[in-house]
């Protein structure tokens, strides 16, 4: 047992003893571990100290290296534009149709952005280089400028345009094949331009396109513009303008062909900031044309004011329709072809109260009047002046609603040109017609008090005067009827309406005072029954018995004096000259105002010669009859 025990622990004793060999060579090794790490970081940072610098320096030769391959490759890129400037030079110098018009565009096209390159460069050293391509570029892009001139040389060959107007057919367009190479041009030439000139109004392309064009329509217009002048002219001196007699309709209509085809031209070939400058710039010459024109026209006009002003308002409806045609479809021109127009409007707008003054003028120029009561003819032109007018109600009316209501009864203002504008100018609300209509309202009160002045100078008794009057209204009814003014003038009926009222009067004064006082007798009721009233049976021997000697002398002396006084104003109406309307009415009134009072006063005293006709020369029915007659 004890030897047993001996033998384990002797056994355990051992393994101790090699564990604690192996920890001894443990540590021998970790201590050459430890002294060969302290080796290795001593050699590294020595190897570090070593290549450190090394390698620093082959970074900055490789920037440097990519800094020279950056400098070569620039100016290899700046030698790039010098080398093709020998190459583009030869095609440039060369007439496009040599070297084909595809080519030169694209060697400009080359040229350009060569350019382009040197002036972003910004080097000194380009200088020279930029001036001779600018050069070569100013060559190549006046060469175009002719190409483009000789290409729209080809459609612009001047027209008549009366053919197109006649036959309704649409004015020549500039085909689009040929667009499509003008806009190509255009597009280098403007290029170029914005370069060398930048802000430039027009392009050197767009200028040869406004006068090559503009040139075009000047020629073509022409003789239409010469035209209009020579249908203007008057044969006869008072002879009154007739609508469409001058050819300002056809001159319009070709103006308005011509202008709108161009603008179908421009749209094309130049961008669209460009259309409208390049349009108002192209139809230049031909507006002066037109505004020269308008201007000869209103010389004209103002010479022949009283007769030829409705020529001036034709003008401003032709012009101004044509204007707004016109601007619906290029947005452009409105001013220009206003401007043209104001001349004309100034005219027109004077000639409404010079109308008016006309009419005062002949009156008070008139030494005499119609001695049987016959209406003037200046009534009959008067009323055809207005309804002449009524053709007219569109531009007329604009012009009224400038001058505003009334404003034809200022003729300073209207005349003038540099008046300031009122309140009751520019009225675009206004009712044109009504405007109109008050102005012919105007016309035929001035005329009627004119009328009625010079009849009171110039005319004995009043009679006289209540025809003439009524003869010249009856004038003014028929033409407001039998034109367009009946549908305008209803408002002015009651104004005429009371002018018939005064001339019926003027008439019937001398029935009121010349024959019914003879027709009128005193009654005294109060010493005897009062007698029957006209429409009941009246016994006029009765009422003659009741009558002393001397007042049936009386009731004789009145019976004589009345077919007297009756005979003679019977005698002057069938004398008098009368419109059937006049006659008419004024046959009914005296009829309607004699008739009773006679009635009356024969069934009273009737009987006073007892049948014989002495003195009562007319029963009722026979006068009846003889007022009947006067209608």
């Amino acid at each position: 047992m004890v030897t047993q025990r001996h033998a384990a622990y002797a056994e355990e004793s051992a393994e101790v003893a090699v564990l604690f060999a192996s920890l001894d060579k443990m540590k021998s090794v970790s201590k050459k571990i430890q002294g060969s790490m302290a080796r290795l970081n001593e050699t590294g940072r020595t190897v570090q100290d070593a290549i450190g610098p090394i390698y620093g320096n082959t970074q900055r030769l490789q920037i440097q290296n990519n800094n020279i391959d950056k400098i070569q490759a620039a100016i290899d890129k700046v030698k790039q534009p010098l080398d093709m400037r020998n190459k583009e030079e030869r095609i440039l110098r060369n007439r496009p149709d040599k070297v084909g018009l595809t080519e030169y565009i694209a060697s400009i096209d080359r040229t350009n952005q060569a350019l382009k390159s040197l002036k972003a460069s910004n080097m000194r050293s380009n200088q020279v280089a930029i001036s001779e391509l600018s050069s070569l570029l100013a060559v190549g892009t006046g060469n175009l400028e002719n190409v483009f001139r000789d290409m729209l040389r080809q459609d612009s060959q001047p027209i008549e345009p009366l053919k197109q107007i006649t036959q309704g057919q649409d004015f020549p367009r500039i085909s689009s094949n040929q667009s499509a190479q003008l806009r190509t041009i255009n597009t280098n030439i403007s290029n170029f331009t914005s370069q060398v000139a930048p802000g430039t109004d027009l392009t050197p392309s767009a200028k040869v396109y406004a006068h090559e064009r503009g040139q075009y329509m000047s020629l073509s217009l022409q003789n239409l513009a010469t035209a209009t002048i020579s249908t203007a002219k008057k044969v006869a001196a008072d002879a009154v303008y007739r609508p469409g007699t001058c050819a300002i309709m056809t001159y319009a209509t070709g103006i308005q062909g011509m202008y709108i085809a161009e603008y179908d031209n421009i749209c094309p070939i130049f961008s669209r900031e460009e259309w409208g400058a390049v349009l108002l710039a192209t139809c230049q010459e031909s507006l002066r044309t037109f505004s020269s024109t308008l201007r000869d026209l209103d010389a004209h006009i103002r010479n022949h004011l009283i007769t030829d002003c409705y020529l001036a308002y034709e003008i401003i409806d032709v012009v101004s329709n044509t204007s707004f045609q016109i601007e619906s479809h290029t947005g452009e021109l409105k001013h220009a072809i206003s401007d043209a127009l104001k001349p004309v409007r100034e005219t027109a707008k004077s000639s409404l109260s010079t109308l008016l003054g006309d009419i005062r003028s002949k009156m008070n120029q008139m030494l005499q009047l119609p001695g049987d009561g016959g209406p003037l003819p200046l009534t009959t032109d008067v009323m055809a002046r207005l309804q002449l007018m009524t053709a007219y109600l569109s531009p007329l009316s604009s012009i009224m609603r400038s001058i505003g209501n009334g404003g034809w009864n200022r003729p300073n203002d209207a005349a003038s040109t540099n008046s300031v504008p009122t309140l009751s100018s520019f009225d675009v609300g206004a009712d044109g017609k009504q405007l109109f209509a008050h102005y012919c309202t105007d016309s035929i009160e001035t005329l009627l008090s004119s009328l009625e002045s010079k009849a009171r100078q110039l005319q004995k008794g009043k009679s006289l005067q209540g025809i003439f009057l009524a003869n010249n209204i009856a004038i003014i009814e028929r033409m407001i009827r039998q034109s367009e003014l009946q549908t305008l003038l209803g408002g002015a009926q009651p104004k005429v309406d009371g002018w018939k009222k005064k001339a019926t009067n003027l008439y019937l004064d001398a029935w009121k005072n010349e024959v019914s006082p003879f027709l009128l007798d005193v009654q005294y009721t109060s010493k005897q029954m009062r007698p029957p009233s006209t429409g009941q049976a009246v016994d006029s021997a009765t009422i003659l018995k009741t009558l002393s000697s001397k007042d049936k002398d009386a009731i004789k002396e009145k019976f004589k004096n009345f077919n007297t006084a009756f005979d003679d104003l019977l005698a002057r109406h069938k004398s008098f000259k009368m419109e059937p309307e006049v006659r008419g009415l004024l046959g009914r009134e005296v009829q309607k105002f004699m008739e009773p009072l006679y009635a009356r006063f024969w069934e009273r005293y009737h009987e006073v010669d007892k049948g014989k006709g002495k003195y009562v020369k007319y029963d009722k029915g026979q006068l009846s009859s003889m007022l009947a007659s006067l209608s």
